[in-house]
């Protein structure tokens, strides 16, 4: 196997392992109070849009090169695709919903051959354009970061999106850490294509109880927030789960358990928070 390196974006931490579950992390010096984070789903959570189509369709007018040769991002064969404008779209109907991380890889093999520094520039130059918008955010959670950031509590970004389109965010928003799908990179320094791990799922419920553990932080303490059920394993890690907009089934577990639900309503950016 060709050795790869990686495209990360965490702070402190660059691969997530632990498995997921609850409590309270490491252990933190008796008399302490540990801190708190505050974990956010990005794609329609935090972001209105899914950035990962949006920032294609910026890739695709700047001249980005797709190595599947395909002219929409949503070409690309995944068990259950069909057509449509996104993730969740991609589905014939009558049909099992499709393998989100499947779909993930698939996206990111459109990137194979590309230069990582190419990719970060049209992420600079996307997240511009986007966040000018003026519904470029789902105004409750971002709110809430707002809270969070002001409370003194680490902000984390937790997306099946990658580094070149959330690096714009998190320092636009001040967010401490990304927890990220990560793109391998050959010996020729280009993208192979291929990622580490799909930031999907239960691999997010892995990486925030990694990150907790890692940095001695409370689960029970802490929140996190998300708009599907893909993100269900995420929020019952932490004490604290908050459900944005309305899925089916987060919506149902949020009456069932009594977790914090906020609308899903969109809106222009706001300035970062100091």
């Amino acid at each position: 196997m060709t050795p790869t390196a990686t495209i990360a974006m965490t702070t402190a931490m660059t691969t997530t392992t632990a498995a997921a579950g609850s409590g309270t992390g490491a252990a933190v010096t008796a008399g302490t109070e540990p801190r708190r984070a505050a974990f956010f789903d990005v794609d329609e959570t935090l972001l209105a849009a899914k950035s990962m189509l949006s920032f294609w369709d910026h890739w695709l007018a700047r001249g980005g090169r797709d190595s599947a040769g395909g002219t929409n991002v949503t070409d690309a064969k995944v068990p259950g695709a069909g057509t449509g404008t996104g993730a969740d779209a991609l589905v014939t109907p009558g049909t099992a919903p499709p393998d989100r991380a499947a779909l993930n890889r698939a996206y990111f093999r459109r990137y194979r051959g590309a230069r990582p520094d190419e990719l970060g520039t049209a992420g600079q130059e996307w997240y511009a354009a986007y966040r000018a918008a003026p519904s470029a955010f789902v105004t409750a959670s971002l709110a809430a970061l707002r809270r969070h950031r002001a409370a003194g509590h680490a902000v984390v970004l937790v997306s099946g999106s990658a580094s070149p389109m959330l690096r714009p965010l998190a320092d636009d928003l001040g967010a401490e850490a990304v927890l990220c799908t990560e793109l391998l990179v050959g010996e020729d320094g280009l993208l192979t294509g291929d990622v580490k791990r799909p930031m999907i799922g239960g691999a997010k419920a892995a990486a925030v109880a990694a990150y907790l553990a890692e940095h001695g932080m409370s689960a029970d303490d802490s929140h996190a927030y998300g708009d599907h059920a893909s993100d269900l394993d995420m929020l019952r890690t932490v004490g604290h789960p908050v459900v944005v907009g309305d899925d089916p089934e987060l919506t149902h577990w949020a009456v069932r358990e009594g977790w914090t639900r906020l609308p899903a309503a969109t809106g222009p950016a706001v300035r970062r928070p100091r």
